[in-house]
């Protein structure tokens, strides 16, 4: 079968491999979309110590099952379009025995540790399905948005630790795929206003085809001002940091109101994560302070009821769809700023 294999910094080839051999309780499944994500970027730019080179890249996929081996835990069958909470974790451990499955201690992604979906085919693993980590998705979703879900998630996650809820006004730093994502999920969570900062033209371009309350542009514009205005001088509920940078992370505490609540969403380069912040704005703001990272079995869930029901526009962050043997395409798409989410095309039409 043809898929895109990492083998180093600046290696990544399209190549043919053995076509996957699955053993009891595993699923075959013809991918037919996989997404290319921000850490297939970096991974591709700068390596990524976590994957077991060579392996098959990609974690944001769907696909339809084409074979059952022996007694899988879950009601699957052939035909089933599915997609899975990609960070497969061990079950057993602290955090997996409370529900927190995506901070697992022992935990195996898909494309990291396992052979990914940038493929014909993959293998999902017996550990995956005993966890619940495979997820059926309606039939009459695309492949191309199914393969949203897992993005999706980790925006569900984020939106739930930060608690938005009717009436809020959430700010969003940060306007690449996932700010909006999140700015997407945090509407139909019911937030009022979703404000958006963005300081790259093109981004903030992109970002108005949503349905945000106001797109400011932090670097010509007084982003304090514009959310204490917002928000009778109090602050927004919610800031949620989707941006990988310093600069952002610092300045969150400033905008959101006391008893509110600051997302780090994106994290910062290893070596460069420091942060300089005031300890006296979160003690008497009595401010939450929250890291969001992954997702769980049950954000993905729902995820796929969010693109299923349309309740989020999915279609509009997929931008661009291109057959699996363009992958560096759509690395210079993502590089240029140009795509949202690019889709890849694994397979024809299962």
């Amino acid at each position: 079968m043809r898929a895109v294999v990492y083998h180093a910094p600046g290696d990544i080839r399209v190549e043919e491999v053995p076509k996957p051999l699955c053993g009891c309780g595993e699923l075959l499944v013809r991918v037919d979309a996989c997404a290319v994500c921000g850490t297939d970027l970096k991974s591709r730019q700068h390596g990524n110590p976590r994957i077991k080179a060579p392996l098959v890249m990609g974690h944001e996929f769907t696909g339809i099952i084409e074979e059952v081996f022996g007694d899988v835990v879950g009601n699957f069958l052939v035909g089933d379009r599915v997609v899975m909470a990609t960070s497969v974790s061990c079950g057993q451990c602290f955090y997996c025995r409370r529900g927190w499955r995506n901070l697992c201690e022992n935990l195996a992604p898909m494309g990291f540790s396992y052979p990914g979906g940038m493929a014909e085919y993959v293998a999902i693993p017996a550990l995956a399905l005993e966890g619940g980590h495979v997820i059926k998705v309606p039939k009459n979703v695309e492949a191309k948005y199914a393969a949203l879900a897992e993005p999706v998630s980790c925006a569900v996650n984020s939106v739930r630790q930060c608690g938005v809820q009717k009436d809020d006004t959430v700010l969003i730093m940060g306007a690449g795929p996932m700010g909006l994502l999140n700015a997407l999920v945090a509407r139909a969570a019911g937030a009022s206003v979703v404000i958006l900062s963005e300081p790259n033209p093109l981004r903030r371009e992109q970002a108005e085809q949503f349905d945000l309350d106001r797109i400011i542009d932090p670097e010509a514009e007084d982003i304090e001002k514009i959310v204490r205005s917002a928000t009778d001088s109090r602050g927004a509920d919610v800031v949620i940091v989707a941006a990988p940078a310093v600069q952002p992370q610092e300045q969150a505490l400033s905008l959101v109101r006391r008893r509110g609540t600051v997302c780090l969403f994106a994290s910062l380069p290893v070596g460069k994560s420091t942060l300089t912040t005031d300890s006296r704005t979160l003690h008497y703001g009595e401010i939450r302070l929250i890291g969001s990272s992954d997702s769980t079995p049950d954000h993905v869930r729902e995820a796929v009821s969010m693109i299923a029901t349309q309740r989020i526009p999915v279609e509009k962050i997929a931008s661009h769809s291109i057959p699996l043997d363009e992958i560096e395409h759509a690395f210079e798409l993502m590089t240029g700023g140009m795509a949202l989410r690019v889709v890849l095309q694994c397979a024809t039409s299962c």
